[in-house]
């Protein structure tokens, strides 16, 4: 034993075994913090589980991963019946992992750095991801911290928010509580997800508080920073049409900036005569809260001056990088933001990726069609559609600019169903072939 011990080769063996140990540790560290995917995602939301489950198709799960840190994911959509007690929160969330396509790497991490001349992505784990091809669906950030009083401000009764998780059922909370006095509506100075929704919850209230007795005790008020009800004419003026009938007060071009939840008092500002502020008092106050790009762009160089991703808006394709596309909030489409939108840009993305790949020219075009079924009562929707240039782009051939009872059932009950098994799957593209259909293929 001791002469084994003494032998020659005994420094020799144990520096192999040092070697191989430290080679060892050394790999499996960078194997750890360093790896390859032929596609990444980054956001689990619908723009990215959509294309995550369309990449899955065209290269196979074990070349695509999904960067995305949420244990559960929401649609978002049905907040607004949320909010308004006609849908449970329970019934908006499942959990990520049952919606993330089967095979595909979840890396379940925050994104802190893209890095596109090197194709490179790190994430708050620590891990470093590299890319051919990359695909930013990150949404967008919501900054109830603009406004002055808030967050802290949804401590208290009578406010609430149909935009956060956490926030929604104060809504409903502030709504069946009501007693007297203004309710009061907000639409901030920002870009925002869904532009319909801060007035849809303005109408289910108001038909909340007829159904409950306590409407002539409420005077409901919509302050909105736009200087229009709704960017389309047709939907605006169904809109005006039901505001007037309800006796709704809109007051155009008012910014919230300010929440004194003591008081109860909402301030905002008149953005046609800057710094000039009214102070409304109330009895149920929602806010809709300014939002912006994902941080995580700035500096990156794949922002526009405005923070958003810069893509071509009829292709998706980045302007200055070929190998990196982009879908749904977080982009610089002129359109609305919404899971409708999402749609209809997944299938045109999909191609987009699929003619790169092959070193071809894009020649599918992203048209701007988005949808907001706009909630006017517990049963009813005007379902607008419409494209880029704000043209209603219908699929039904009925004049949606009307109250409809069925349209509220799609939205209420098949459109959830069309999102967690369609969408989510990669198998809806949005309804441009049907709309052919419906219409004899003239639209």
């Amino acid at each position: 034993m001791a002469a084994a011990l003494a032998s020659p080769l005994a420094p020799i063996r144990k520096g192999r075994v040092f070697f191989s140990l430290n080679s060892y540790f050394h790999s499996s560290s960078g194997l750890a913090s360093k790896e390859h995917y032929k596609i990444v995602v980054l956001g689990g939301g619908s723009g990215g589980i959509t294309m995550g489950a369309r990449m899955k198709r065209k290269v196979g799960a074990k070349n695509v991963a999904i960067v995305e840190p949420s244990e559960m994911h929401y649609y978002q959509p049905i907040w607004t019946l949320v909010g308004a007690g006609a849908k449970s929160i329970s019934s908006s969330g499942r959990p990520t992992a049952s919606v993330m396509p089967s095979g595909v790497k979840w890396v379940k991490s925050r994104v802190t750095k893209i890095d596109p001349k090197n194709n490179t992505v790190s994430t708050d784990s620590g891990k470093e991801l590299s890319y051919d091809y990359l695909i930013v669906a990150l949404g967008l950030q919501l900054h109830y911290e603009k406004i002055k009083g808030l967050p802290e401000g949804f401590q208290h009764p009578k406010i609430g928010s149909n935009y956060s998780l956490q926030t929604v059922e104060k809504t409903w909370n502030a709504l069946r509580n009501f007693k007297e006095g203004n309710a009061i509506f907000s639409f901030p100075n920002t870009p925002v997800k869904c532009a319909g929704a801060p007035q849809k919850i303005m109408y289910l209230s108001e038909a909340y508080l007829r159904k409950t007795g306590k409407r002539s005790k409420a005077n409901i008020i919509y302050n909105t920073s736009l200087p229009v009800l709704f960017g389309v004419k047709k939907y605006a003026d169904a809109l005006w049409e039901i505001a007037k009938s309800r006796d709704l007060n809109v007051n155009l071009r008012h910014d919230l900036i300010e929440v004194r939840p003591d008081k109860r008092e909402a301030v905002f500002e008149n953005l046609d005569n800057p710094g000039e502020t009214k102070v409304f008092e109330y009895e149920m106050l929602h806010v809709t809260p300014p939002m912006g790009p994902p941080s995580v762009l700035k500096g990156s160089s794949l922002e526009d001056a405005a923070g958003w991703l810069d893509v071509n808006k009829d292709t998706l394709q980045h302007k200055t990088y070929d190998n990196v596309f982009g879908i749904g909030d977080c982009t610089n489409v002129p359109t609305s933001k919404t899971a409708a939108a999402v749609a209809a840009q997944s299938a045109v993305l999909d191609r987009t990726v699929t003619k790169v790949m092959k070193k071809d020219k894009p020649d599918k075009k992203y048209d701007g069609y988005t949808s907001c079924p706009l909630v006017t009562s517990y049963n009813t929707v005007i379902l607008a559609e419409f494209d880029y240039s704000g043209q209603p782009l219908e699929t039904f051939p009925v004049d949606q600019g009307k109250e409809s009872r069925i349209m509220y059932h799609m939205k209420a009950n098949l459109m959830p169903h069309l999102y967690w098994y369609g969408l989510l799957k990669g198998l809806w593209g949005g309804p441009g072939p049907y709309r052919k259909l419906m219409h004899l293929g003239m639209k």
